[in-house]
């Protein structure tokens, strides 16, 4: 590779693959537009800022890309860098040229300096924005390639953070691209900088075998060739040096350097495919093949496109030697991946266009869009994104013979949400392999899977959730119960309420009226009726508290609540046999006033001086400094009785708002012994003093209250 990049070697090189003067000038266009922005900006390297795009260029064309992303290589850092806006870059260049520079002046703005938010942020953007034009990341791999090259002139701070994002990040999109000639040396340049103790043994263990190896794999090639030439296949032969990670790989999994089979490794490339298969079986006549080592990706092609077939012999010298079989388009797709499809008419303008191929490739990204639109948060669309479609895959079948990829692990629930929502919704059972199994059953790789379904099903189970491996089969099932939930309470919660208004003698088509609708739904903040039946269906709103509002009772009952309930004396509650005290039977045992511990709470005991024990909650403060008078105190399984105790409600000053929390009580059977009110200037302060069976009921009714709009905290007391 050329140390110094120049332009006439970017149009020396794009010529290869298409000769149109008129793309060739506005490449040089680009350039000359690139090198006025940059002009008199230096890298870190000391090189003129330029060098990078011409670098970016220079790369693409490795992938033969078109001359739409070579200009927008030379340019994706204006936006980013210059005072330059898109509308300009339209103006001088064209709308499709500016999109892809924007694209990635997106990426790159991005904060990559961290591996913790900022990797989420950046997974979902790169990936989003995929879909719009793969383009965009196949310039961005070319822009990381050039600055991992160049990696050296960061802090080793710096080169860490970058190696790990490139392979955490980038390479796996590059993998998915099918772009492995990119892949390949991102992987090796981010071993060098984030374990270079490794990456170097790694080039000392093949610097010292070099000559060996090298004259073994010149003999086999040779030996090989003649076998072909005998059999009348035209052919070429490389030898194929493993890269560096992929050697860092094995080793990390325990094997010795010894036990690499595919350090000896030829590429055979022949036109036809036939030919592939007439080349294996010369191949194998000729040197023994290791059983389980063959794999022929021709007939069953990886989901990145990639076509080849596999095979490890013994060969010359009892060495083991990989042998890759394919024919040149197969190579070309190996390499470049996604980015070999990028194809020119023959006749006519020239225009670059697209093959199906591609197109059918955006299906990727496109899935990955239905994951986005599903996930609630980053850290869950980051999650899936990296058991869905970065972790081993297994490949199964459709009765018809379409291969379906799906995650290791995965179940015939993943498989027929993966065919159709429908499939899944309405699936009734699983036949793998001719036999039928059960619906957790772990699919392995080339299962033949039929789907048994019935449109009368009645959906799928909730256990389903558990049962599937992918994100994607899971929020589809709990979309569907959502869904059967909302219909439930939407239901129910308009039956209350009618059942409320016959009560109170209001016609209900007189009581929601539009104006009367409008009302409360402004007061809820809710967005319609169903809404509404929905929050009184799961009992987040009461009817009654409904009715009050469009009736005006709330300072009727309001007024009557508390003036039955604020400053009553609350009595203590007669404890003996409640509470054992361990190792004594007859002792006055009293409920702490400060903590006010129910059962289910931890305790503890103090001895006090003539009033026998009181009994506080673990957590309250008055016991954090004391070690001694404690004694071992624990509640009677057998109490009956409810027990009081006090929590404080803060909520915006909203009417009805202590109706709402007190009717709560009867789905909870707890009593309000008392309620004191603290009113602010946009807030109040509500002391409620409850009569509880247990910590579960109160904590229960506490979760209730804080789903009531206008609540903000709901805590428990302790003075």
């Amino acid at each position: 590779m050329k140390t110094t990049i120049v332009i006439e070697d970017v149009i020396e090189r794009v010529r290869l693959y298409n000769d149109c003067e008129a793309e060739l000038e506005l490449i040089r266009k680009a350039y000359d537009y690139a090198y006025q922005m940059h002009y008199g900006v230096k890298r870190l390297t000391g090189e003129d800022y330029i060098d990078h795009p011409l670098n970016v260029a220079y790369i693409l064309t490795d992938v033969q890309a078109d001359t739409a992303t070579i200009c927008a290589g030379l340019l994706h850092d204006v936006l980013e860098d210059c005072d330059i806006t898109k509308e300009e870059l339209v103006k001088a260049f064209t709308e499709e040229i500016a999109n892809l520079v924007d694209g990635v002046t997106k990426i790159n703005r991005l904060n990559f300096d961290s591996v913790t938010s900022a990797t989420v942020a950046t997974h979902r953007k790169i990936l989003v924005g995929l879909c719009e034009d793969v383009r965009v990341i196949i310039i961005k791999l070319a822009d990381r390639l050039h600055n991992m090259r160049t990696l050296w002139v960061h802090s080793e701070k710096k080169q860490k953070e970058k190696a790990r994002e490139t392979l955490d990040i980038l390479t796996p999109i590059a993998h998915r691209l099918g772009m492995n000639k990119f892949k390949s040396e991102l992987e090796d340049l981010s071993l060098r900088y984030l374990k270079p103790d490794v990456y170097f043994n790694i080039v000392e263990e093949l610097n010292q075998t070099k000559t060996e190896r090298e004259e073994s794999v010149q003999k086999m090639m040779d030996s090989v060739s003649s076998l072909l030439d005998a059999a009348g296949i035209k052919h070429e032969i490389k030898g194929r040096a493993k890269s560096i990670f992929s050697i860092y790989k094995k080793l990390d999994k325990g094997k010795k350097f010894s036990e690499i089979y595919d350090l000896l490794a030829l590429r055979v490339f022949v036109e036809t495919e036939s030919e592939c298969y007439q080349t294996l079986g010369i191949i194998h006549s000729e040197y023994r093949p290791i059983p389980k080592r063959f794999k022929d990706y021709i007939a069953m092609p990886k989901t990145n496109l990639y076509q080849s077939l596999h095979t490890t012999v013994f060969g010359i010298g009892d060495y083991l030697f990989e042998v890759q079989i394919r024919t040149y388009e197969m190579d070309a797709v190996a390499e470049r991946g996604i980015a070999s499809h990028w194809s020119y008419k023959e006749q006519g303008s020239n225009k670059p266009s697209v093959q199906n191929q591609m197109e059918q490739k955006l299906q990727f990204f496109r899935s990955i869009m239905e994951l986005n639109k599903e996930e609630s948060n980053d850290e869950a669309f980051v999650q899936s994104v990296q058991e869905d479609l970065f972790q081993n895959v297994i490949y199964v079948f459709t009765p018809k013979g379409d291969v379906i990829e799906l995650p290791n692990g995965a179940t015939p629930i993943d498989f027929a949400y993966r065919v159709h929502s429908r499939v899944g919704e309405t699936m009734i059972g699983a036949i793998v392999n001719g036999s039928i199994v059960p619906l957790d059953y772990t699919l392995q790789d080339g299962d033949i899977i039929k789907i048994n379904t019935n449109k009368n099903s009645f959906g799928p189970g909730r256990e389903w959730i558990n049962m599937a491996k992918t994100t994607g089969a899971k929020n589809k099932i709990k979309a569907f119960f959502n869904r059967i939930d909302k219909e439930e309470y939407q239901k129910k919660g308009e039956e209350i309420l009618n059942k409320e208004l016959r009560k109170k003698k209001l016609v209900f088509n007189e009581f929601l009226s539009q104006s009367n609708i409008d009302k409360i739904l402004e007061e809820y903040k809710l967005r319609n009726l169903e809404d509404l039946y929905i929050n009184i269906g799961n009992n987040k709103l009461q009817s009654g508290a409904v009715i009050n509002l469009i009736t005006n009772d709330v300072d009727k009952k309001e007024e009557i609540i508390l003036r039955k309930t604020q400053n009553r004396e609350v009595v203590p509650p007669h404890v003996k046999n409640d509470i054992i005290v361990d190792g004594i039977d007859e002792i006055k045992v009293n409920i702490a006033s400060c903590c006010k511990p129910v059962p289910g709470d931890r305790i503890i005991g103090y001895i006090t001086k003539g009033y026998g024990i009181t009994v506080h909650r673990v957590a309250c403060p008055n016991m954090q400094n004391i070690d001694e008078r404690l004694i071992s105190v624990h509640w009677n399984e057998t109490i009956e009785k409810k027990y009081p105790t006090t929590i404080l409600v803060h909520a915006l000053k909203t009417d009805n708002l202590l109706l709402s929390m007190i009717s709560k009580t009867s789905n909870h059977n707890i009593i309000v012994s008392s309620v004191n009110t603290y009113p602010g200037k946009d807030e109040s302060t509500y002391e409620l003093t409850l009569l509880v069976a247990n910590k579960d009921t109160l904590m229960s009714f506490m979760n209730d209250v804080s789903s009531i709009p206008d609540v903000l905290e709901v805590e428990r007391v302790i003075k």
